[in-house]
This record gives C-alpha cells, structure tokens and sequence, in this order.
C-alpha cells in the first residue's frame, strides 16, 4: 500500500489550495478514504472523509463550508480543495486508508498559511 500526497504551498488568508493523493497497492474503489491533518504542537486530527462511491462525504465543523473532498476512483485518487483558508489551517495535511485492521498513512504535504 502506498499514499503520496501532493499540492504543498504557502498561501495568504483566504486563499485556495487543492491537495492531492495517489494511492497504489491495493483495491482504491473499495474503501472509504480520509483526509488528518496534524498542525504544530497538536494531535493528528480527522478533516474529512469519503466513502468508496465518492457519493457520501464528511467535513468536520471547522472546514465546513471551506473544505471539500473528493475523489476519482480511476485515477485512484483523492482530493482535498480548501478555500477561504485560514491560519488555523496551517499543518501537515495526511490521506489515510483503512484497510481490515489497518492503518495506511502518506508521509504527508505542508500547507502553510500566512500573510
């Protein structure tokens, strides 16, 4: 199983960012995914999820609204378009898949915001 998130950037306040992952190594279209996010000094902490289809979704309160997630399971990938980004956005932004009774993390992307 392999993750490789993409698209790090610095961007101002209420700029947009879209992350990207590419998964490889095991049945994509079969399982939901999730995006974590980890911000200095903080827990890893659940930003948004998508089930198998792409057809069920969820954000957490703190990015609905700003965050959407989505996928495309022929290019076995998920997506995370932030909007309106805030500094309190500033992390580590994670895709994982759980597969069974396992955990499947990527080495993550920066997301920095600031003026």
């Amino acid at each position: 199983v392999q993750l490789v998130e993409s698209g790090e950037g610095l961007v101002q306040p209420g700029g947009s960012l879209t992350l990207s992952c590419l998964a490889s190594g095991f049945t994509f279209e079969s399982y939901t995914m999730t995006w974590y996010r980890q911000a200095p000094g903080k827990g890893r902490e659940l930003v948004a999820a998508i089930d198998s289809h792409g057809t069920t979704s969820h954000t957490v309160a703190s990015v609905q609204g700003r965050f959407t997630i989505l996928r495309d399971n022929a290019k076995k990938s998920i997506y995370l378009r932030m909007d309106n980004l805030k500094p309190e956005d500033t992390a580590v932004y994670y895709c994982k898949a759980i597969i069974g009774r396992s955990d499947y993390w990527g080495r993550g992307t920066q997301v920095t915001v600031s003026s």
